[in-house]
């Protein structure tokens, strides 16, 4: 499997409907898919007009593996990237929601 970060701007009206579709990609990626993706972390991003996106970071079998999932689980893709590497300087910080 490749690591990919996927970017959906905008994807949701509030942070509630991001619950419910996060709720959705763990149940898709765990029981449909489990042998070609695996969600490893999002960052929420504050959007214009209070909606939110998302920077996700998958580890998956292809992009049509990513994009399998999104249809399935209704979720938004603007842009999927392959990850070349990581440079890793200090761990994620914690924030106050995490």
């Amino acid at each position: 499997m490749n690591t990919y970060v996927i970017l959906r701007r905008s994807g949701w009206s509030s942070p509630e409907d991001l619950q419910a579709a996060a709720e959705r990609s763990k149940k898709v990626g765990d029981e449909d898919m489990s042998d070609d993706i695996r969600w490893i972390r999002s960052y929420v991003l504050d959007e214009d007009g209070g909606s939110v996106g998302t920077v996700c970071v998958y580890q998956a079998s292809s992009p049509e593996a990513i994009r399998e999932h999104a249809s399935r689980a209704d979720l938004p893709v603007d842009e999927i990237i392959q990850v070349a590497d990581t440079v890793r300087v200090r761990p994620d910080p914690e924030t106050a929601s995490a």
